[in-house]
Protein backbone atom coordinates (compact mmCIF):
# COMPACT_ATOMS: atom_id res chain seq x y z
CA UNK A 1 0.00 0.00 0.00
CA UNK A 2 1.15 3.48 -0.57
CA UNK A 3 2.08 5.25 2.52
CA UNK A 4 -0.07 8.59 3.03
CA UNK A 5 2.83 10.60 4.09
CA UNK A 6 5.18 9.62 0.89
CA UNK A 7 4.65 11.05 -2.76
CA UNK A 8 3.91 8.17 -5.49
CA UNK A 9 7.08 7.15 -6.79
CA UNK A 10 9.57 7.44 -9.82
CA UNK A 11 7.76 3.96 -11.14
CA UNK A 12 4.49 6.25 -11.00
CA UNK A 13 5.58 8.99 -12.54
CA UNK A 14 7.28 7.41 -15.46
CA UNK A 15 4.04 5.61 -16.18
CA UNK A 16 1.87 8.58 -16.30
CA UNK A 17 4.64 10.20 -18.54
CA UNK A 18 4.70 7.93 -20.69
CA UNK A 19 1.40 6.97 -21.58
CA UNK A 20 -0.07 10.47 -21.41
CA UNK A 21 3.28 12.26 -23.08
CA UNK A 22 2.98 9.51 -26.14
CA UNK A 23 -0.25 10.84 -26.79
CA UNK A 24 0.55 14.44 -26.60
CA UNK A 25 3.67 14.24 -28.65
CA UNK A 26 1.35 12.42 -31.26
CA UNK A 27 -0.89 15.17 -31.20
CA UNK A 28 1.32 18.28 -31.91
CA UNK A 29 2.31 16.00 -34.87
CA UNK A 30 -1.06 15.90 -35.93
CA UNK A 31 -1.47 19.13 -35.79
CA UNK A 32 0.74 20.25 -38.42
CA UNK A 33 -1.94 18.86 -40.60
CA UNK A 34 -4.26 21.48 -39.84
CA UNK A 35 -4.43 24.34 -42.59
CA UNK A 36 -8.16 25.91 -42.38
CA UNK A 37 -10.95 26.59 -40.15
CA UNK A 38 -12.62 23.31 -41.46
CA UNK A 39 -9.79 21.35 -40.73
CA UNK A 40 -9.36 22.65 -36.97
CA UNK A 41 -13.40 23.05 -36.29
CA UNK A 42 -14.74 19.81 -38.12
CA UNK A 43 -11.28 17.70 -39.03
CA UNK A 44 -12.19 18.36 -42.42
CA UNK A 45 -15.06 16.05 -41.87
CA UNK A 46 -12.32 12.88 -42.32
CA UNK A 47 -13.11 11.06 -39.17
CA UNK A 48 -14.34 7.53 -39.50
CA UNK A 49 -17.01 6.06 -36.74
CA UNK A 50 -14.11 4.04 -34.26
CA UNK A 51 -12.51 7.55 -33.91
CA UNK A 52 -15.70 9.44 -33.48
CA UNK A 53 -17.87 7.26 -30.79
CA UNK A 54 -14.10 6.37 -28.51
CA UNK A 55 -13.60 10.21 -28.74
CA UNK A 56 -17.75 10.62 -27.92
CA UNK A 57 -17.09 8.36 -24.83
CA UNK A 58 -13.96 9.88 -23.65
CA UNK A 59 -15.21 13.41 -23.91
CA UNK A 60 -17.86 12.14 -21.65
CA UNK A 61 -15.88 10.24 -19.28
CA UNK A 62 -13.38 13.31 -18.07
CA UNK A 63 -11.53 13.13 -14.57
CA UNK A 64 -14.83 15.08 -12.92
CA UNK A 65 -16.50 11.38 -14.00
CA UNK A 66 -13.74 9.69 -11.86
CA UNK A 67 -13.45 11.55 -9.29
CA UNK A 68 -17.13 13.46 -8.59
CA UNK A 69 -19.03 11.33 -10.21
CA UNK A 70 -18.10 8.36 -7.72
CA UNK A 71 -18.40 10.54 -4.84
CA UNK A 72 -21.97 11.22 -6.43
CA UNK A 73 -22.38 7.14 -7.04
CA UNK A 74 -21.25 6.82 -2.92
CA UNK A 75 -24.23 9.54 -1.94
CA UNK A 76 -27.14 8.34 -4.54
CA UNK A 77 -26.04 4.59 -5.44
CA UNK A 78 -26.62 2.57 -8.34
CA UNK A 79 -29.46 5.47 -9.28
CA UNK A 80 -26.35 7.68 -10.40
CA UNK A 81 -26.40 5.28 -13.68
CA UNK A 82 -29.08 6.08 -14.68
CA UNK A 83 -28.16 9.43 -16.33
CA UNK A 84 -25.58 7.58 -18.70
CA UNK A 85 -27.26 4.34 -19.48
CA UNK A 86 -30.54 5.40 -20.25
CA UNK A 87 -29.99 9.47 -21.02
CA UNK A 88 -27.08 10.05 -22.40
CA UNK A 89 -27.23 6.86 -24.58
CA UNK A 90 -30.62 7.62 -25.47
CA UNK A 91 -29.59 11.18 -26.10
CA UNK A 92 -26.90 10.03 -28.34
CA UNK A 93 -29.08 8.01 -30.64
CA UNK A 94 -31.58 10.94 -31.09
CA UNK A 95 -28.76 12.97 -31.94
CA UNK A 96 -26.99 11.04 -34.62
CA UNK A 97 -30.39 10.21 -35.79
CA UNK A 98 -32.24 12.96 -36.17
CA UNK A 99 -31.27 16.76 -34.43
CA UNK A 100 -27.48 16.51 -36.13
CA UNK A 101 -28.63 15.43 -39.18
CA UNK A 102 -29.84 18.39 -41.12
CA UNK A 103 -26.92 19.91 -39.34
CA UNK A 104 -25.05 17.72 -41.09
CA UNK A 105 -26.28 17.77 -44.47
CA UNK A 106 -26.48 21.39 -44.47
CA UNK A 107 -22.55 22.08 -44.00
CA UNK A 108 -23.21 23.50 -40.06
CA UNK A 109 -20.17 23.50 -37.83
CA UNK A 110 -21.88 24.04 -35.08
CA UNK A 111 -25.26 23.14 -33.29
CA UNK A 112 -26.31 26.62 -32.37
CA UNK A 113 -26.34 27.31 -35.81
CA UNK A 114 -29.14 24.78 -36.15
CA UNK A 115 -30.95 26.70 -33.90
CA UNK A 116 -30.85 29.73 -35.89
CA UNK A 117 -32.17 27.60 -39.16
CA UNK A 118 -34.86 26.71 -37.44
CA UNK A 119 -35.92 29.52 -34.61
CA UNK A 120 -33.77 32.90 -35.91
CA UNK A 121 -30.63 34.72 -34.40
CA UNK A 122 -32.51 35.12 -31.15
CA UNK A 123 -31.36 31.44 -30.42
CA UNK A 124 -28.71 31.21 -31.74
CA UNK A 125 -26.69 33.52 -29.18
CA UNK A 126 -28.70 31.87 -26.26
CA UNK A 127 -27.36 28.40 -26.95
CA UNK A 128 -23.91 29.82 -26.88
CA UNK A 129 -24.35 31.40 -23.40
CA UNK A 130 -25.60 28.88 -22.24
CA UNK A 131 -23.39 26.23 -23.46
CA UNK A 132 -20.35 28.29 -22.28
CA UNK A 133 -21.88 28.52 -18.61
CA UNK A 134 -22.62 25.01 -18.79
CA UNK A 135 -19.65 23.65 -19.97
CA UNK A 136 -16.87 25.70 -18.40
CA UNK A 137 -18.47 24.75 -15.47
CA UNK A 138 -17.42 21.46 -16.10
CA UNK A 139 -13.72 22.43 -16.85
CA UNK A 140 -13.60 23.78 -13.24
CA UNK A 141 -14.81 20.37 -12.37
CA UNK A 142 -12.04 18.83 -13.72
CA UNK A 143 -9.26 21.18 -12.27
CA UNK A 144 -11.04 20.83 -8.98
CA UNK A 145 -10.75 16.72 -9.20
CA UNK A 146 -7.30 17.06 -10.51
CA UNK A 147 -6.54 19.08 -7.29
CA UNK A 148 -8.03 16.87 -5.20
CA UNK A 149 -6.16 13.88 -6.49
CA UNK A 150 -2.62 15.66 -6.48
CA UNK A 151 -3.27 16.71 -2.62
CA UNK A 152 -4.93 13.31 -1.30
CA UNK A 153 -2.80 10.61 -3.30
CA UNK A 154 0.38 12.89 -4.25
CA UNK A 155 0.30 14.94 -0.89
CA UNK A 156 1.06 17.88 -2.35
CA UNK A 157 0.41 21.44 -0.68
CA UNK A 158 -2.76 23.09 -1.85
CA UNK A 159 -0.04 25.94 -3.95
CA UNK A 160 1.72 23.27 -5.57
CA UNK A 161 -0.98 20.93 -6.75
CA UNK A 162 -2.97 24.08 -8.51
CA UNK A 163 0.63 24.79 -10.06
CA UNK A 164 -0.02 21.28 -11.21
CA UNK A 165 -3.67 21.72 -12.35
CA UNK A 166 -2.18 24.65 -14.24
CA UNK A 167 0.30 22.44 -15.85
CA UNK A 168 -2.27 20.13 -17.11
CA UNK A 169 -4.34 22.53 -18.33
CA UNK A 170 -1.35 24.57 -19.97
CA UNK A 171 -0.49 21.22 -22.24
CA UNK A 172 -3.62 20.56 -22.91
CA UNK A 173 -4.33 24.14 -24.32
CA UNK A 174 -0.80 23.86 -26.53
CA UNK A 175 -1.93 20.96 -28.59
CA UNK A 176 -5.36 22.29 -28.62
CA UNK A 177 -4.83 25.38 -30.45
CA UNK A 178 -2.19 23.51 -32.46
CA UNK A 179 -4.46 21.09 -34.51
CA UNK A 180 -8.23 21.53 -33.12
CA UNK A 181 -10.43 19.01 -33.69
CA UNK A 182 -8.55 16.97 -36.18
CA UNK A 183 -6.08 16.28 -33.44
CA UNK A 184 -8.35 16.23 -30.15
CA UNK A 185 -10.67 13.56 -31.58
CA UNK A 186 -7.21 10.92 -32.67
CA UNK A 187 -5.94 12.28 -29.16
CA UNK A 188 -9.32 11.40 -27.33
CA UNK A 189 -9.39 7.70 -28.72
CA UNK A 190 -6.05 6.97 -27.43
CA UNK A 191 -7.03 8.79 -23.95
CA UNK A 192 -9.98 6.43 -24.08
CA UNK A 193 -8.21 3.54 -23.99
CA UNK A 194 -6.21 4.81 -21.18
CA UNK A 195 -9.07 5.71 -18.98
CA UNK A 196 -10.77 2.34 -19.48
CA UNK A 197 -7.31 0.34 -18.47
CA UNK A 198 -7.36 2.54 -15.49
CA UNK A 199 -10.98 2.06 -14.12
CA UNK A 200 -10.99 -1.45 -14.39
CA UNK A 201 -7.55 -1.55 -12.93
CA UNK A 202 -9.25 0.53 -9.60
CA UNK A 203 -12.63 -0.91 -9.90
CA UNK A 204 -11.46 -4.99 -9.43
CA UNK A 205 -8.61 -3.88 -6.87
CA UNK A 206 -11.84 -2.56 -4.43
CA UNK A 207 -13.91 -4.74 -5.60
CA UNK A 208 -11.57 -7.49 -4.31
CA UNK A 209 -11.16 -5.69 -0.63
CA UNK A 210 -14.94 -5.79 -0.07
CA UNK A 211 -15.93 -8.96 -1.96
CA UNK A 212 -17.40 -7.99 -5.21
CA UNK A 213 -21.12 -7.06 -5.34
CA UNK A 214 -22.82 -10.20 -3.09
CA UNK A 215 -20.04 -8.47 -0.10
CA UNK A 216 -20.81 -5.00 -0.69
CA UNK A 217 -24.47 -5.86 -0.20
CA UNK A 218 -23.52 -8.01 2.94
CA UNK A 219 -21.45 -5.25 3.85
CA UNK A 220 -23.77 -2.41 3.88
CA UNK A 221 -26.97 -4.02 5.42
CA UNK A 222 -25.14 -5.33 8.25
CA UNK A 223 -24.83 -1.73 8.85
CA UNK A 224 -28.36 -0.52 7.83
CA UNK A 225 -30.48 -2.82 6.40
CA UNK A 226 -32.73 0.80 4.80
CA UNK A 227 -28.87 2.16 3.53
CA UNK A 228 -28.06 -1.12 1.63
CA UNK A 229 -31.21 -0.66 -0.35
CA UNK A 230 -31.64 2.77 -1.30
CA UNK A 231 -27.76 2.14 -2.56
CA UNK A 232 -28.73 -0.74 -4.94
CA UNK A 233 -31.75 -0.28 -5.69
CA UNK A 234 -32.53 2.01 -8.36
CA UNK A 235 -36.03 1.88 -7.82
CA UNK A 236 -35.87 3.05 -4.25
CA UNK A 237 -37.47 6.58 -3.23
CA UNK A 238 -34.01 8.23 -1.82
CA UNK A 239 -33.76 10.02 1.44
CA UNK A 240 -31.98 13.46 2.71
CA UNK A 241 -31.27 13.33 6.09
CA UNK A 242 -30.63 17.04 7.14
CA UNK A 243 -28.98 17.98 10.81
CA UNK A 244 -30.99 20.44 12.62
CA UNK A 245 -29.15 20.98 16.25
CA UNK A 246 -27.27 24.22 14.93
CA UNK A 247 -30.75 25.42 13.51
CA UNK A 248 -32.91 28.54 15.15
CA UNK A 249 -36.44 28.11 15.77
CA UNK A 250 -37.10 29.83 13.01
CA UNK A 251 -34.94 28.08 10.50
CA UNK A 252 -36.22 25.20 11.96
CA UNK A 253 -39.81 25.93 11.42
CA UNK A 254 -38.65 27.21 7.78
CA UNK A 255 -37.03 23.88 6.85
CA UNK A 256 -40.30 22.09 8.28
CA UNK A 257 -42.34 23.65 5.86
CA UNK A 258 -40.41 23.16 3.16
CA UNK A 259 -40.67 19.53 3.61
CA UNK A 260 -39.57 16.01 5.89
CA UNK A 261 -40.19 14.61 8.77
CA UNK A 262 -38.82 15.88 11.50
CA UNK A 263 -37.53 13.77 14.24
CA UNK A 264 -37.13 16.20 17.26
CA UNK A 265 -35.63 13.98 19.82
CA UNK A 266 -32.52 13.47 17.40
CA UNK A 267 -32.66 17.11 16.00
CA UNK A 268 -32.51 15.32 12.77
CA UNK A 269 -35.42 16.02 9.51
CA UNK A 270 -35.68 13.68 6.83
CA UNK A 271 -36.57 14.17 3.42
CA UNK A 272 -38.00 12.10 0.92
CA UNK A 273 -38.20 12.06 -3.34
CA UNK A 274 -39.90 9.19 -4.75
CA UNK A 275 -38.07 7.59 -7.51
CA UNK A 276 -39.64 8.05 -10.65
CA UNK A 277 -38.98 11.78 -9.95
CA UNK A 278 -35.23 11.28 -9.82
CA UNK A 279 -35.19 8.73 -13.02
CA UNK A 280 -37.20 11.63 -14.84
CA UNK A 281 -34.83 14.07 -13.93
CA UNK A 282 -31.91 12.05 -14.41
CA UNK A 283 -33.03 10.65 -17.88
CA UNK A 284 -33.44 14.38 -18.72
CA UNK A 285 -30.09 15.31 -17.71
CA UNK A 286 -28.34 12.56 -19.89
CA UNK A 287 -30.36 14.09 -23.26
CA UNK A 288 -29.31 16.88 -21.81
CA UNK A 289 -25.87 16.23 -21.84
CA UNK A 290 -26.25 14.56 -25.27
CA UNK A 291 -28.36 16.39 -27.00
CA UNK A 292 -27.29 20.23 -26.53
CA UNK A 293 -23.61 19.38 -25.43
CA UNK A 294 -21.58 20.86 -28.94
CA UNK A 295 -19.09 18.71 -27.52
CA UNK A 296 -20.85 15.71 -28.61
CA UNK A 297 -22.35 17.45 -31.97
CA UNK A 298 -19.03 18.51 -32.91
CA UNK A 299 -17.60 15.03 -32.97
CA UNK A 300 -20.83 13.55 -35.06
CA UNK A 301 -20.27 16.49 -37.69
CA UNK A 302 -16.54 15.51 -38.21
CA UNK A 303 -17.99 12.25 -39.46
CA UNK A 304 -16.50 11.11 -43.32
CA UNK A 305 -20.73 10.45 -43.91
CA UNK A 306 -23.95 10.07 -42.50
CA UNK A 307 -23.79 6.34 -41.77
CA UNK A 308 -20.40 6.69 -39.98
CA UNK A 309 -21.73 9.35 -38.03
CA UNK A 310 -24.82 7.54 -36.76
CA UNK A 311 -22.66 4.12 -36.22
CA UNK A 312 -20.44 6.42 -34.05
CA UNK A 313 -22.40 5.84 -31.35
CA UNK A 314 -22.61 2.39 -31.06
CA UNK A 315 -18.94 1.66 -29.34
CA UNK A 316 -19.74 4.80 -27.49
CA UNK A 317 -22.70 3.30 -25.87
CA UNK A 318 -20.84 -0.03 -25.31
CA UNK A 319 -17.71 2.16 -24.03
CA UNK A 320 -20.15 3.87 -21.56
CA UNK A 321 -22.14 1.18 -20.55
CA UNK A 322 -18.74 -0.46 -19.28
CA UNK A 323 -17.22 2.74 -17.75
CA UNK A 324 -20.53 3.31 -15.63
CA UNK A 325 -20.50 0.11 -13.99
CA UNK A 326 -16.65 0.50 -13.13
CA UNK A 327 -16.37 4.27 -12.36
CA UNK A 328 -19.55 4.63 -10.72
CA UNK A 329 -19.65 1.42 -9.31
CA UNK A 330 -16.59 2.15 -7.60
CA UNK A 331 -18.12 4.88 -5.55
CA UNK A 332 -21.01 2.22 -4.74
CA UNK A 333 -18.27 -0.11 -3.34
CA UNK A 334 -16.81 2.80 -1.48
CA UNK A 335 -19.88 3.27 0.48
CA UNK A 336 -19.58 -0.82 1.76
CA UNK A 337 -16.07 0.48 2.90
CA UNK A 338 -17.43 3.90 4.60
CA UNK A 339 -21.01 3.13 5.28
CA UNK A 340 -21.39 6.31 7.34
CA UNK A 341 -20.39 9.76 5.56
CA UNK A 342 -18.64 11.18 8.66
CA UNK A 343 -16.21 8.27 8.79
CA UNK A 344 -15.03 9.48 5.15
CA UNK A 345 -11.17 10.58 5.46
CA UNK A 346 -11.68 14.04 4.93
CA UNK A 347 -14.87 14.22 5.76
CA UNK A 348 -16.25 14.83 1.58
CA UNK A 349 -18.17 12.58 -0.76
CA UNK A 350 -15.33 13.98 -3.65
CA UNK A 351 -12.99 12.88 -1.89
CA UNK A 352 -13.89 9.47 -2.24
CA UNK A 353 -11.99 8.14 -5.33
CA UNK A 354 -8.70 9.81 -4.67
CA UNK A 355 -8.59 8.31 -0.56
CA UNK A 356 -9.53 4.51 -2.06
CA UNK A 357 -6.65 4.66 -4.47
CA UNK A 358 -4.07 5.97 -1.60
CA UNK A 359 -5.71 2.95 0.49
CA UNK A 360 -4.79 0.25 -1.75
CA UNK A 361 -2.48 1.53 -4.41
CA UNK A 362 0.86 0.27 -4.90
CA UNK A 363 3.97 1.15 -6.72
CA UNK A 364 2.55 1.18 -10.30
CA UNK A 365 -0.60 0.83 -10.10
CA UNK A 366 -0.98 4.00 -8.59
CA UNK A 367 0.87 5.63 -11.33
CA UNK A 368 -1.30 3.93 -13.82
CA UNK A 369 -4.48 5.25 -11.98
CA UNK A 370 -3.31 8.84 -12.08
CA UNK A 371 -2.29 7.92 -15.84
CA UNK A 372 -5.84 7.20 -16.28
CA UNK A 373 -7.42 10.44 -14.36
CA UNK A 374 -4.43 12.73 -16.04
CA UNK A 375 -5.85 11.61 -19.57
CA UNK A 376 -9.40 11.97 -19.14
CA UNK A 377 -8.58 15.43 -18.01
CA UNK A 378 -6.68 16.60 -21.06
CA UNK A 379 -9.15 14.74 -23.37
CA UNK A 380 -12.00 16.95 -21.82
CA UNK A 381 -10.22 20.19 -21.70
CA UNK A 382 -9.04 19.90 -24.78
CA UNK A 383 -12.87 18.89 -26.21
CA UNK A 384 -14.13 21.82 -24.67
CA UNK A 385 -11.47 24.09 -25.21
CA UNK A 386 -12.24 23.51 -28.73
CA UNK A 387 -15.96 23.56 -28.95
CA UNK A 388 -16.72 26.55 -27.09
CA UNK A 389 -13.85 28.34 -29.50
CA UNK A 390 -16.03 27.10 -32.09
CA UNK A 391 -19.17 28.42 -30.37
CA UNK A 392 -17.67 32.03 -29.59
CA UNK A 393 -15.68 32.17 -33.29
CA UNK A 394 -18.21 31.29 -35.18
CA UNK A 395 -21.88 31.89 -33.78
CA UNK A 396 -21.00 35.06 -31.94
CA UNK A 397 -17.58 37.04 -33.47
CA UNK A 398 -18.03 36.24 -37.21
CA UNK A 399 -21.91 35.80 -37.17
CA UNK A 400 -22.18 39.73 -35.21
CA UNK A 401 -19.08 41.52 -34.87
CA UNK A 402 -16.31 40.79 -37.40
CA UNK A 403 -18.17 38.87 -40.88
CA UNK A 404 -15.62 39.54 -43.82
CA UNK A 405 -12.23 38.39 -42.49
CA UNK A 406 -10.82 35.77 -44.14
CA UNK A 407 -10.34 31.94 -43.13
CA UNK A 408 -6.98 32.26 -41.50
CA UNK A 409 -8.10 35.76 -39.45
CA UNK A 410 -11.18 33.15 -37.71
CA UNK A 411 -8.53 30.54 -37.37
CA UNK A 412 -6.63 32.27 -34.84
CA UNK A 413 -9.68 33.76 -33.43
CA UNK A 414 -10.41 30.09 -32.57
CA UNK A 415 -7.08 29.11 -31.64
CA UNK A 416 -6.79 32.39 -29.26
CA UNK A 417 -9.83 31.86 -27.74
CA UNK A 418 -8.77 28.43 -26.20
CA UNK A 419 -6.78 29.71 -23.27
CA UNK A 420 -8.98 32.07 -22.39
CA UNK A 421 -12.09 29.45 -21.76
CA UNK A 422 -9.52 26.63 -20.22
CA UNK A 423 -8.44 29.34 -17.63
CA UNK A 424 -11.50 31.36 -17.37
CA UNK A 425 -13.10 28.37 -15.94
CA UNK A 426 -11.47 28.23 -12.90
CA UNK A 427 -13.30 30.97 -11.54
CA UNK A 428 -15.94 27.81 -10.22
CA UNK A 429 -13.64 26.63 -8.56
CA UNK A 430 -13.74 27.85 -4.79
CA UNK A 431 -18.04 26.87 -5.18
CA UNK A 432 -17.46 23.47 -6.14
CA UNK A 433 -14.97 22.87 -3.28
CA UNK A 434 -17.80 24.30 -1.46
CA UNK A 435 -20.88 22.86 -2.60
CA UNK A 436 -19.53 19.61 -3.97
CA UNK A 437 -19.04 18.95 -7.64
CA UNK A 438 -21.44 16.68 -8.78
CA UNK A 439 -24.70 18.88 -7.09
CA UNK A 440 -23.45 21.51 -8.15
CA UNK A 441 -23.58 19.90 -12.06
CA UNK A 442 -27.00 18.72 -11.48
CA UNK A 443 -28.34 22.32 -10.24
CA UNK A 444 -26.57 23.99 -13.68
CA UNK A 445 -28.49 21.55 -15.53
CA UNK A 446 -31.74 21.35 -14.14
CA UNK A 447 -32.27 25.49 -14.53
CA UNK A 448 -30.21 26.68 -17.62
CA UNK A 449 -29.53 23.16 -19.99
CA UNK A 450 -33.15 21.85 -20.29
CA UNK A 451 -34.73 24.57 -21.44
CA UNK A 452 -32.34 24.59 -24.78
CA UNK A 453 -33.00 20.88 -24.72
CA UNK A 454 -36.68 21.04 -25.33
CA UNK A 455 -35.83 23.46 -27.53
CA UNK A 456 -33.44 21.35 -30.13
CA UNK A 457 -36.12 18.32 -29.33
CA UNK A 458 -39.62 20.48 -30.30
CA UNK A 459 -37.36 22.34 -33.27
CA UNK A 460 -36.69 18.68 -34.58
CA UNK A 461 -39.54 16.53 -33.96
CA UNK A 462 -42.96 19.01 -34.72
CA UNK A 463 -43.79 22.18 -36.42
CA UNK A 464 -44.03 24.79 -34.07
CA UNK A 465 -43.59 28.65 -34.68
CA UNK A 466 -40.28 30.11 -35.68
CA UNK A 467 -41.26 33.15 -33.16
CA UNK A 468 -41.56 30.14 -29.97
CA UNK A 469 -38.32 29.58 -29.06
CA UNK A 470 -36.98 33.04 -27.25
CA UNK A 471 -40.17 33.43 -25.08
CA UNK A 472 -39.58 29.77 -24.01
CA UNK A 473 -36.17 30.00 -23.24
CA UNK A 474 -36.99 32.64 -21.31
CA UNK A 475 -38.95 31.28 -19.27
CA UNK A 476 -37.68 28.11 -18.76
CA UNK A 477 -33.99 29.97 -17.66
CA UNK A 478 -35.93 32.21 -15.30
CA UNK A 479 -37.82 29.26 -14.08
CA UNK A 480 -34.59 27.52 -13.33
CA UNK A 481 -33.28 30.60 -11.74
CA UNK A 482 -36.01 30.97 -9.35
CA UNK A 483 -35.46 27.10 -8.63
CA UNK A 484 -32.08 27.14 -8.07
CA UNK A 485 -32.72 29.99 -5.16
CA UNK A 486 -36.04 28.99 -3.73
CA UNK A 487 -34.70 26.91 -1.19
CA UNK A 488 -32.33 29.54 0.03
CA UNK A 489 -33.81 32.42 -0.06
CA UNK A 490 -37.38 30.55 1.93
CA UNK A 491 -34.35 29.58 4.34
CA UNK A 492 -32.74 32.85 5.15
CA UNK A 493 -35.26 35.33 4.18
CA UNK A 494 -38.96 34.07 4.98
CA UNK A 495 -39.06 34.53 1.04
CA UNK A 496 -41.62 32.33 -0.64
CA UNK A 497 -41.14 31.70 -4.45
CA UNK A 498 -42.37 28.34 -5.07
CA UNK A 499 -44.13 26.31 -3.62
CA UNK A 500 -42.75 23.83 -1.10
CA UNK A 501 -43.01 20.50 -3.66
CA UNK A 502 -41.37 22.64 -6.19
CA UNK A 503 -37.66 23.11 -3.93
CA UNK A 504 -36.36 19.84 -4.48
CA UNK A 505 -33.55 20.70 -7.31
CA UNK A 506 -34.74 16.81 -8.75
CA UNK A 507 -38.29 18.40 -9.41
CA UNK A 508 -36.19 21.46 -11.55
CA UNK A 509 -35.68 19.49 -14.53
CA UNK A 510 -39.07 18.15 -14.55
CA UNK A 511 -40.96 21.18 -14.05
CA UNK A 512 -38.49 23.32 -16.44
CA UNK A 513 -39.39 21.25 -19.07
CA UNK A 514 -42.92 21.55 -19.06
CA UNK A 515 -43.05 25.15 -18.81
CA UNK A 516 -40.75 25.57 -21.53
CA UNK A 517 -42.40 23.13 -23.96
CA UNK A 518 -46.08 24.38 -23.17
CA UNK A 519 -44.64 28.15 -23.65
CA UNK A 520 -43.83 27.00 -27.24
CA UNK A 521 -46.83 25.32 -27.66
CA UNK A 522 -49.07 28.30 -26.55
CA UNK A 523 -47.23 30.39 -28.93
CA UNK A 524 -47.48 27.97 -31.76
CA UNK A 525 -51.33 27.68 -31.40
CA UNK A 526 -51.64 31.50 -31.04
CA UNK A 527 -49.44 32.54 -34.40
CA UNK A 528 -49.72 28.97 -35.84
CA UNK A 529 -47.40 26.04 -36.86
CA UNK A 530 -44.36 26.28 -39.19
CA UNK A 531 -45.06 25.35 -43.09
CA UNK A 532 -42.54 22.29 -43.24
CA UNK A 533 -41.28 23.76 -46.06
CA UNK A 534 -40.34 26.59 -43.90
CA UNK A 535 -38.67 24.75 -41.18
CA UNK A 536 -35.29 25.49 -41.86
CA UNK A 537 -34.49 28.46 -43.46
CA UNK A 538 -30.75 29.53 -44.20
CA UNK A 539 -29.51 33.23 -43.02
CA UNK A 540 -28.80 35.71 -45.66
CA UNK A 541 -24.86 35.24 -45.60
CA UNK A 542 -24.16 34.51 -49.15
CA UNK A 543 -21.32 37.11 -49.27
CA UNK A 544 -19.73 36.33 -45.90
CA UNK A 545 -16.78 33.39 -44.56
CA UNK A 546 -19.60 31.76 -42.64
CA UNK A 547 -21.16 31.11 -45.80
CA UNK A 548 -18.09 30.30 -47.72
CA UNK A 549 -16.93 27.90 -45.21
CA UNK A 550 -20.20 26.02 -44.78
CA UNK A 551 -20.10 25.48 -49.22
CA UNK A 552 -16.83 24.34 -48.75
CA UNK A 553 -17.07 21.48 -46.26
CA UNK A 554 -20.22 20.98 -47.61
CA UNK A 555 -18.73 19.37 -50.78
CA UNK A 556 -16.36 17.34 -48.87
CA UNK A 557 -19.78 15.30 -48.07
CA UNK A 558 -18.82 11.10 -48.59
CA UNK A 559 -21.56 9.59 -50.87
CA UNK A 560 -21.43 5.89 -50.88
CA UNK A 561 -23.79 3.11 -51.89
CA UNK A 562 -22.32 0.63 -49.92
CA UNK A 563 -23.12 3.15 -46.83
CA UNK A 564 -26.84 3.43 -48.53
CA UNK A 565 -27.24 -0.57 -48.66
CA UNK A 566 -26.44 -0.88 -45.28
CA UNK A 567 -28.13 2.26 -43.72
CA UNK A 568 -30.10 0.35 -41.35
CA UNK A 569 -27.27 -1.15 -39.77
CA UNK A 570 -26.21 1.54 -37.17
CA UNK A 571 -30.27 1.85 -36.26
CA UNK A 572 -31.02 -1.41 -35.11
CA UNK A 573 -27.00 -1.72 -33.45
CA UNK A 574 -27.81 1.97 -31.72
CA UNK A 575 -31.23 0.74 -30.65
CA UNK A 576 -29.76 -2.81 -29.48
CA UNK A 577 -27.26 -0.61 -27.51
CA UNK A 578 -29.30 1.91 -25.76
CA UNK A 579 -31.43 -1.46 -25.24
CA UNK A 580 -28.79 -2.96 -22.43
CA UNK A 581 -28.99 0.34 -20.94
CA UNK A 582 -32.72 0.44 -20.31
CA UNK A 583 -32.52 -2.84 -19.40
CA UNK A 584 -29.47 -3.17 -16.88
CA UNK A 585 -31.43 -0.03 -15.56
CA UNK A 586 -35.21 -1.23 -15.19
CA UNK A 587 -34.66 -5.09 -14.43
CA UNK A 588 -31.04 -5.85 -13.20
CA UNK A 589 -29.95 -2.99 -10.93
CA UNK A 590 -34.11 -1.94 -10.20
Amino acid sequence: MTDSKEAITLLDWSIVILLNGAVIVYALLRGRDTKTSGDWFLAGKTLPFWVVGLSLYATLVDSADLIADTGGAYSLGTRLFVPNLVGVIGGWFILAHFVAVPMYRRGMYTNAEFLESRFGIGARVISVLVQVLYRTVMIGMISTAIYLMLTVVCGWESRVAWEGVGGIALVATIYTMSGGLKSVAITDALQGIVILIAAITIFFTVSGKVGGWDGLEKKITSHDPELAHQVLHIGSDYKTVIETKDYSNEELERAIRIGGEYDEENGKLTRTTPAWIIILSFIIVGFAYSIVNHTQSMRLLGSKSEWHMKMAIVPAGILLIVITYLSLGLGVMGRGLYPDPGTLPGGKIDNIFPELLKEFGSRGFTGLVIAGVFAAAFSTYDSIGSTLSSLLTRDIYARLIVKDRDDKHYLAVGRWLTPLIIFGSFIYVPLLLKEGMIFTYLKVVGAFVVPLLIVYVLGTFTRVHRSSAMPALVLGVLYGLVALNAEKLAMKNDLWLLPSSFMDSYVTALVGSFVTALTMFLVSIIRGWTPKEDLFLDPNLSDGWLATSQNEITQKLESDETVHRNAIVPVILGLLVWGIGLILTFFVFW
